[in-house]
């Protein structure tokens, strides 16, 4: 069972210039919780909803798809909004959001792995909470955890405040995912395959680079990878980065390497079998990017697309 922890709200999403906005379920976490159900993945969403409609509506397209949904408090929180910008398909975001998660229960005994990042880790007072929700499990050793930072620059200051924070939840993680416009931002003079590996060196056993147009870079203490892009139809960008981590996540699970008891096997994952994660995980987030919104595959999607894969159009977004 995967539990995913983080924020869930509505994207309105319009062209850029355009007066029309189109509401559609979204956060980053939420998305990855989404798309790991499609997959066929038994998961839980532990985030913040207002009671309101657009609450309803977020908590109802969760559910649909089987996610099982933990609101959080219920006292007066209203539902987050990110105002997504579309200029050529590649969203920008604005965001008004309140992330208080109140106390975190224990995972669940049967949680194999735990997923967390982007606003949940950033902004507080939530993301105090969470951040000792991964150090209480990182020191009893029993579940996966994995962490995308997804920095959002607009909510995060410079980033010489952002990095310890960041790189702390490096160092409590097993499984990172970054895309090289985070690593930009974070580490402007540097390398993306050299943070990769400075993050390595902090603990996490594997950190993963995705990277558009340029592919994925992917690094254990055994291996060095780079996978080309997945060609694509591009309709927009929403959510594209969210189903990577769902279809990572979900490769993950069924090559038996979550779990805590699994870690030396994953950070001993052995070329081919990181090769055909990597790339189940690209061809998942190009079908996202093929249609509009954060909507990830289900698993028959991606059996289907997997028979008959593009050889044209454009690369997947970040």
């Amino acid at each position: 069972m995967f539990v995913v922890v983080g924020e869930a709200l509505v994207d309105l999403v319009g062209q850029r210039g355009s007066r029309t906005l189109v509401a559609h379920p979204g956060g980053s976490p939420a998305n990855v919780a989404l798309g790991l159900a499609r997959l066929g993945d038994r998961v839980a969403l532990m985030t913040r909803l207002g009671r309101d409609s657009f609450g309803e509506m977020v908590s109802a397209h969760l559910k649909a798809s089987g996610v099982r949904v933990d609101a959080g408090p219920d006292a007066g929180a209203k539902t987050s909004l990110a105002v997504a910008s579309l200029a050529a398909g590649v969203a920008s975001y604005d965001f008004r959001i309140e992330w208080d998660i109140g106390d975190l229960a224990p995972l669940p005994v049967e949680t194999r792995c735990v997923h967390t990042g982007s606003l949940a880790t950033a902004l507080a007072p939530g993301a105090a909470r969470v951040t000792n929700l991964l150090e209480r499990e990182r020191e009893r050793g029993r579940v996966t955890i994995s962490y995308d930072p997804n920095v959002r620059p607009a909510l995060l200051g410079e980033p010489e405040g952002a990095r310890p924070a960041i790189e702390h939840l490096v160092s409590l993680s097993d499984v990172v995912k970054v895309s090289d416009e985070d690593l930009r931002w974070l580490y402007p003079d540097r390398r993306d395959e050299d943070v990769a590996r400075d993050w390595l060196a902090l603990g996490a056993p594997l950190v993963i680079v995705t990277r558009g147009g340029e592919g994925v870079f992917a690094v254990t203490a055994h291996l060095e990878l780079d996978r080309p892009a997945t060609r694509i139809d591009l309709v927009d960008t929403v959510g594209a980065g969210d189903s990577f981590t769902s279809g990572l996540l979900d490769g993950l699970g069924r090559a038996d390497l979550l779990g805590g008891v699994r870690r030396d096997a994953l950070a001993r994952i052995d070329e081919s079998s990181l090769i055909s994660v990597l790339d189940e995980a690209s061809l998942i987030a190009s079908i996202t990017c093929s249609r509009p919104g954060a909507d990830p595959p289900t698993w028959a999607e991606v059996e289907t697309a997997r028979a008959a894969r593009p050889s044209t159009g454009q690369s997947i977004p970040r």
